[in-house]
């Protein structure tokens, strides 16, 4: 007895399968060590760029200037640059990450 539902047309050629296999637990680690990378080159470049920003600018007293101020004005700037690069950045991390991923043989 025949199902009525029977498949009866020429079977289905010319179909391939376009998924990517799931990337290996090496290559997740590897993604995240670039990502973690080019978002610290970002951070380090602001910072360098916020130092020469903030090179000329000087504040006037009591509230600012000394050699306090000097002396903790970098780390101001880096902590500055950190945060802007946590936030989304410039856009560096993302293009650095792409071009370390095209070294590495990776797909972005």
């Amino acid at each position: 007895m025949s199902s009525p539902y029977a498949l009866t047309g020429p079977p289905i050629t010319g179909l391939t399968a376009t998924a990517t296999p799931p990337a290996s637990a090496a290559e997740l680690l590897k993604r995240g060590q670039i990502k973690e990378t080019a978002e610290k080159f970002e951070a380090s470049f602001m910072s360098v760029m916020m130092q020469s920003m903030f090179a000329g600018v000087k504040t006037s007293e009591p509230f600012g200037g000394g050699q306090g101020e000097e002396m903790f004005k970098s780390l101001l700037t880096e902590s500055m640059a950190k945060e802007v690069s946590k936030a989304g950045g410039v856009g560096l991390a993302d293009t650095i990450q792409r071009e370390m991923l095209k070294l590495q043989g990776l797909k972005d």
